[in-house]
């Protein structure tokens, strides 16, 4: 096991992510231990201030917010962007601390391009998800009237116009259609095909002087107030149209949003398996209810950076967790390692392991970490978690925010700092209507305007935070061996090893607790250090229960070690640092050729391939590859170096 210093990595534009709530983890009636169940990074993992995936409480809607700390490139510039991050956390700041491998570190560019980073779930039956076919199943729709192709329903200038409507060229406008054959079936062939074939588009009949038009309109326009009609839906088929979602650069949250938005439904029609990175290239499962693959199909002509496929009707929706883990393509540029580092590294990846630290998204990009508010929303100390999300920060930020912040520390009036704030859905905005709402003295009522997981995002980071400190105190005590005092799962029930079972078991076994009323600790020095830490922070280990139910804190386990499967990895030599390095799924459905690589070329990248299972960070794994510190703040400072 070695020490090493981390090193870092020169990553242009930094990696920044949305940090994700776990799980539900409120008070139950019955204490049992349990694994701690949710996604990871890139595959999965938990929402957030910036991104990896979110676990969300089963049939509770969430709308994302702005992050509280901006996004880089809303604050108009790389320079701008490597301001903020000189003040934001390092990984020696949330507890990530010690490495298993042996090897010198090496180091290289972590998602240069957000093609260098690749992820394919892994469902349920174990099988990796892919996109590799856009046909409508034959039995998708019976022999409708909206089936028509347009130009047997429309006019060449019509379907233009509806085209140019549809991409949002001016959304409060109309496209008028006269139904020359003025029947009931003609026009209801009209409203039918604009629907069907022009998602985001409703329709509405009007006569003018004694002629009848179906007037086509953005649903996204002022005008889409009426609620889209109802359709018969076939008996025989499933409720659920299940289909592969293929993103480029997009949370999946923001997909979501996206695809409702143009097929005119609420965010809660869709259900998925894990939520995933937006600084990537994803291909996931999602399901939807009551839209045919026809009507999804036809997104794929008006979308960028999205693609639909491998449709098929299904009687159940998705449930988050459901996944069995996400298939990582990573492409490290630039690297410094000679091949033996390399493979001394893989190899160490592949037979040991990483050790499962939550990653640095998980505990937010700005000088306030996510954890400090969870642990002032834990101690009860609500003034404090006031101050921590809205007062003046150090590091650049959205103007509006910093203004809002100065109207804030100048004035306390919630109302005068929301005047300040034209986007009013980020967290900093929801905090100050409750409070303009319920009053300094409810800030607990006015704390709760902030959507559920978002809230419950704060606590989690703590926990995380916890683990984090006390995992790396584990290693540093007992190495990569179980010990007498460490705890092991059986059947979900966390036991005690003795001297002579530990001798029977591996660190694989082992496993840490998140802290919490419904979990037991090491019994071990390191055990008692929970309660040192707790204790530091005036918290009660023995009472993790809130006098607010959502915040009390059963706690959960999670393995120490992970050990990636499906394992493999190349050294690829090239010339131009613009070019893909993978060839995704949508490249190979358009036949087109894979990347060509100069074995002379004069830059070398890593390509490395990996499967990990839910609750886990590809950013960790990496981690342990290069022997770097992932954190942004130290990409984003070698990175500004690195470019002047």
């Amino acid at each position: 096991m070695a020490d090493a210093e981390p090193m870092l990595v020169p990553a242009p534009g930094g990696e920044k992510r949305a940090c994700h709530a776990l799980e539900d983890e409120v008070a139950h009636s019955t204490k049992r231990p349990r694994v701690q169940k949710d996604e990871n990074d890139g595959g999965g993992h938990s929402h957030k201030p910036a991104q990896d995936e979110a676990e969300e409480p089963e049939g509770e809607e969430t709308e994302p917010l702005e992050e509280e700390d901006g996004e880089g490139a809303g604050l108009g510039s790389g320079e701008a962007f490597a301001e903020m991050m000189k003040h934001g956390l390092t990984e020696l700041d949330v507890g990530i601390l010690k490495f298993v491998s042996e090897h010198k570190g090496f180091s290289g560019i972590l998602k240069e391009r957000y093609s260098d980073f690749v992820v394919h779930e892994v469902n349920k039956e174990g099988k990796t998800v892919r996109l590799d076919d856009l046909l409508v199943p034959e039995e998708a729709e019976e022999a409708t009237v909206a089936e028509q192709p347009a130009s047997e329903v429309f006019t060449e200038e019509q379907q233009h116009e509806l085209e140019q409507l549809q991409l949002f060229k001016n959304k409060e406008c109309n496209v008028s259609i006269e139904v020359v054959d003025d029947t009931k079936e003609k026009r209801t062939l009209v409203h039918k095909a604009v629907k069907t074939l022009y998602p985001g588009l409703e329709t509405t009949t009007e006569e003018r002087e004694g002629k009848k038009f179906i007037v086509a309109y953005h649903a996204a326009g002022q005008k889409a107030l009426a609620a889209p009609r109802k359709h018969s839906w076939p008996k025989s088929r499933g409720a659920f149209c299940h289909f592969v979602l293929y993103k480029e650069n997009k949370d999946t949250m923001e997909a979501i949003n996206v695809l409702s938005k143009f097929l005119r439904m609420r965010p809660n029609v869709f259900s998925y398996m894990g939520t995933k990175d937006k600084r990537a290239i994803t291909v996931q499962e999602i399901a939807v209810l009551k839209v045919t693959a026809e009507r999804l199909s036809h997104l794929n002509k008006c979308l960028n950076n999205f693609k639909l496929g491998n449709f098929c009707y299904k009687k159940h929706p998705l449930k988050l967790g459901e996944l069995q883990g996400n298939h990582f393509t990573v492409v490290i540029r630039n690297i410094t390692g000679t091949e033996e580092q390399v493979q001394q590294a893989m190899t160490s990846l592949r037979e040991t392991g990483f050790i499962n630290y939550y990653g640095m998204q998980r505990f937010g990009t700005t000088a306030v970490p996510t954890h400090q508010v969870g642990k002032a929303i834990l101690q009860d100390n609500w003034n404090e978690v006031i101050d921590l999300i809205l007062k003046p920060r150090p590091g650049a930020e959205k103007g509006y925010l910093v203004k809002c912040r100065e109207e804030w520390a100048q004035s306390q009036d919630p109302e005068a700092a929301l005047k300040k704030l034209p986007v009013k859905r980020c967290v900093e905005g929801q905090l100050l209507r409750g409070l303009s709402m319920y009053g300094k003295k409810n800030i607990i009522t006015a704390f709760a305007m902030i959507p559920r997981n978002n809230r419950l995002m704060y606590i989690h980071s703590y926990q995380s935070f916890m683990w984090n400190t006390m995992v790396s105190r584990r290693i540093e005590a007992f190495g990569l061996k179980a010990v007498e005092g460490d705890l092991v799962l059986r059947g979900g029930t966390a036991f005690v090893l003795s001297a002579a079972e530990a001798e029977t078991h591996s660190i694989q076994d082992v496993v840490m607790p998140l802290p919490g009323f419904d979990v037991i600790y090491p019994t071990h020095h390191v055990g008692k250090g929970y309660r040192e830490k707790l204790s530091a922070d005036n918290l009660d280990i023995d009472n993790m229960r809130h006098r607010v139910r959502d915040y009390s804190l059963a706690g959960a386990y999670r393995r120490i070690l992970i050990k990636p499967s499906d394992v493999s990895w190349e050294v690829i030599n090239y010339d131009d640092p613009r070019i893909s390095l993978v060839h995704t799924d949508v490249e190979k459905l358009e036949d087109q050729p894979p990347p060509v690589f100069n074995k002379e070329g004069k830059y070398r990248a890593l390509r490395m391939e990996f499967s990990l299972p839910p609750s886990t960070y590809a950013t960790m794994a990496i981690r342990e590859v290069l022997k770097m510190d992932t954190s942004i703040k130290n990409q984003t400072q070698l990175n500004t170096i690195w470019l002047n």
